[in-house]
């Protein structure tokens, strides 16, 4: 019998309707549970235990009348640190910020406490979201709870930590390169980094997307339901729109027969592929084709102009942030993150526009790849995590994303894109199993990897406090 804290929402809100428990059993629970790992885990910030136990006291009386608040409600959560709660100093995960106190709340958290659910706290994150680790000057080191030893990935990194943990069930992140689906693949858990304006969020930016971390796809479909409702805030939002999500968890394996799917096993560019992810992938593929889908090879698309573009466009927005600090301030941001941003020094204008331009060269680029699909899958990462005290898998801030090489082509072209776990190595690291779609299909999306969650069958047990 799985422990109140191991249920997903979909479980916890018909214990709720069957008044077998209440939230306020469950908010004890997680928080006993939380309070196990987070010692060694360090997931958490602004951990408010006694703030979550007030909002499940008020969800099981709302329960006990028989009238919810809306669809999550009393389900236990988290948000990642850079989605603005009202009243909350926001960081982003650097030591050199002043931390401004968030006016109101980012449309992910307006919405998710609309529906009721109970915040357990933020999740922590790296130095200005732009590592793949949790490393940070601000927060503490953030852990992977498969190896302790091992990163979670990054940018949300103590959401996919929290949610492998067993935090609670439902938790919210962002990407921008890869920063649901690097900590999805890392720590076993699924995330959907939907199509560009789906779920709106404030500050908008370009190819930047918040999303679902979960245990399971149909916990992030329920999320989904909420997440995905239109903002002014966001100028890209999508407009309202009756899509099914309610329909991904009965998916079945049928589903499959008669897509055509892409497999693409070489980014292009980047790190070399690992031999054991490689063969999840495949094996992963084999699943699919065994399903009736039709299985072809793509062919690596992303190249290494656009890789160093985007890099030093990104280097040199993080210069002009760099230079508006005062020097002291400048003096507490993470040296790796420092030393990239400091080496855009060099680049002249035309420099920077030619690296700008390499965005809608991968739009272009990866639309015409994937157009001949349905969906294509791919590894997420070509690595497994590195050490827990690394910045990026390199460890070289003149190298820094060299591991983005299978997900950043999906922001550019604003498509949805999914991490699943599709198996873990010899050393018992979990494997991400990436599934792209179409622009506006993240319903499509996640029916795919619905059923290959079938087809993959029971994940290992999850990792337990040690």
């Amino acid at each position: 019998m799985p422990e109140l804290h191991e249920l997903s929402a979909q479980e916890l809100l018909a214990g709720y309707a069957r008044r077998a428990f209440s939230p306020l059993e469950v908010c004890q629970a997680v928080i006993a549970h939380i309070e196990r790992w987070e010692p060694r885990l360090q997931a958490t910030y602004l951990y408010r235990p006694e703030q979550a136990l007030q909002q499940a006291r008020a969800s099981s009386a709302r329960w006990q009348r028989g009238a919810p608040c809306g669809p999550l409600d009393g389900v236990p959560g988290t948000l990642k640190e850079n989605i603005a709660t009202a009243g909350d100093p926001m960081p982003a995960g650097s030591a050199a910020s002043s931390a401004p106190l968030a006016a109101q709340d980012a449309p992910p958290a307006a919405r998710l406490r609309e529906a009721g659910l109970v915040l357990l706290s933020k999740t922590t994150m790296p130095d200005w979201g732009m590592l793949s680790s949790g490393l940070s000057s601000f927060h503490r080191l953030a852990r992977n709870p498969w190896d302790l030893s091992r990163t979670p990935g990054g940018s949300s990194a103590g959401a996919g930590a929290a949610a492998a943990a067993g935090y609670g069930p439902l938790h919210v992140g962002t990407d921008i390169g890869g920063s649901l689906r690097l900590p999805a693949s890392w720590c076993g858990i699924f995330t959907l980094k939907p199509s560009l304006g789906r779920v709106p969020i404030d500050p908008p930016y370009m190819g930047r997307a918040a999303g679902p971390m979960t245990r399971s796809v149909s916990d992030a479909a329920l999320m989904l339901q909420v997440l995905a409702q239109p903002d002014a805030r966001d100028s890209m939002s999508l407009p309202e729109q009756a899509l099914d999500w309610a329909g991904v968890a009965g998916t079945s394996i049928e589903h499959l027969r008669g897509l055509r799917v892409g497999l693409l096993l070489e980014p292009g560019c980047g790190l070399p592929v690992a031999p054991e992810i490689t063969a999840a992938v495949q094996a992963a593929a084999r699943l699919f084709e065994a399903a009736g889908a039709h299985v072809t090879p793509v062919r690596p698309f992303f190249t290494r102009e656009m890789l160093d573009g985007l890099d030093h466009f990104w280097r040199m927005r993080s210069r002009i942030d760099l230079q508006a600090l005062a020097p002291a301030q400048r003096e507490r941001l993470l040296p790796y993150i420092r030393q990239w941003a400091e080496s855009a020094a060099a680049f002249d204008g035309p420099h920077v526009f030619k690296a700008y331009a390499q965005t809608h060269a991968t739009r272009v680029a990866t639309v015409a790849a994937s157009a001949p699909f349905d969906y294509v899958i791919s590894p997420v990462a070509p690595n497994l995590p590195a050490p827990a005290e690394d910045p990026s898998p390199t460890n070289d801030p003149l190298r820094p994303l060299e591991h983005i090489a299978f997900t950043v082509p999906w922001n550019m072209s604003e498509q949805p894109a999914a991490s699943i776990n599709c198996g873990h190595s010899a050393g018992g690291l979990p494997i991400g199993l990436q599934i792209a779609g179409r622009r506006f299909d993240d319903v499509g999306v996640l029916k795919v990897a619905r059923a290959f969650e079938q087809l993959r069958g029971a994940q290992r047990p999850w990792p337990r406090p040690q």
